[in-house]
């Protein structure tokens, strides 16, 4: 009895861990593992009274309750103390990861910070810049304030867990345009994410469009093309996949990990990296709009 009663109250607890994970729902899953074990403790020592009983000459109504009950009493207490211990072991946990997300959390935010700021970009922006002074005034004026953005929504979105979609399509928006002056034909970015409401974690889109443009060949005879799109409750971003051959000292792979961290504390399901038949692939889940 006592061996099913241990392997029935595991395997409960197994499933509300599934349904009440204690790091999101850590009220509901005590109260639920509490009610739950207590249930099943109660239906087992009943069931084996009402199957068995007969087979030893036991039955309920013959005196011998007060002998279960106590037996009853001494399960529940057992099953008490896992859950209090389970509860508090996962209590802990939760408060380590907490942390451990508050310090990746800062330094995510001065290496985006750090990222957005670097000489490379700023150099390529200004250079970029010089050559539309002499071309089109009018196209270099638009391109001052789209660098401005830029650097703008980096400095409003460094204290944030997550933003709204619209705002960092806008700031994407922002980013393309300059990427797009500096590349002209050679980069074809399509972003079709219009009428989508969730919110994401900010900067997220413009790094994997960044880390796309880095590690990728961008010429006349290989342009590059990204696309930005939602299916089934997620941003897809795909781009077509040609590794350049000596990457730049500044990619170190960095961003990728960066954002897959930052969604397996915002969200259950994590991103999906995927690379095949000449695409990469990289599907971040939305985030419910709060």
């Amino acid at each position: 009895m006592w061996v099913a009663l241990w392997l029935g109250n595991a395997y409960v607890s197994c499933v509300l861990n599934y349904y009440f994970p204690w790091e999101k729902q850590t009220v509901t899953r005590l109260i639920a593992g509490l009610i739950g074990m207590v249930v099943y403790t109660l239906g087992v020592v009943y069931g084996l009274i009402f199957l068995f009983g007969t087979a030893f000459g036991l039955f309920l109504g013959d005196g011998i309750e007060e002998t279960y009950y106590i037996t009853i009493v001494i399960t529940l207490i057992i099953t008490l103390f896992m859950t209090g211990r389970m509860f508090f072991a996962n209590w802990r946990q939760v408060a380590i990861d907490a942390e451990r997300h508050k310090k990746e959390s800062m330094e995510a935010q001065y290496n985006n910070l750090k990222n957005q700021v670097n000489p490379h970009f700023l150099f390529n922006s200004l250079n970029a810049l010089t050559n539309l002074v002499y071309q089109d005034q009018d196209k270099a004026v638009k391109f001052i304030k789209q660098l401005s953005e830029v650097y703008r929504y980096v400095l409003a979105s460094r204290d944030k867990e997550v933003v709204q979609l619209e705002e960092e399509i806008h700031f994407l928006d922002s980013y393309v345009f300059l990427q797009q002056i500096r590349f002209g034909d050679k980069l074809k970015i399509s972003i079709e994410l219009s009428d989508v409401k969730s919110m994401v974690a900010p900067m997220a889109l413009q790094m994997l469009v960044e880390n796309a443009i880095k590690h990728n060949e961008i010429s006349e005879d290989h342009p590059l093309t990204i696309r930005v799109y939602n299916r089934d409750k997620k941003i897809i971003i795909e781009n077509s996949l040609r590794r350049k051959a000596v990457l730049a000292e500044d990619s170190q792979g960095l961003g990728l990990e960066n954002i897959k961290q930052r969604y397996e504390f915002l969200n259950k399901h994590k991103v999906e990296v995927i690379e095949a038949e000449g695409k990469f692939v990289v599907v971040i889940p939305m985030i419910e709009v709060v």
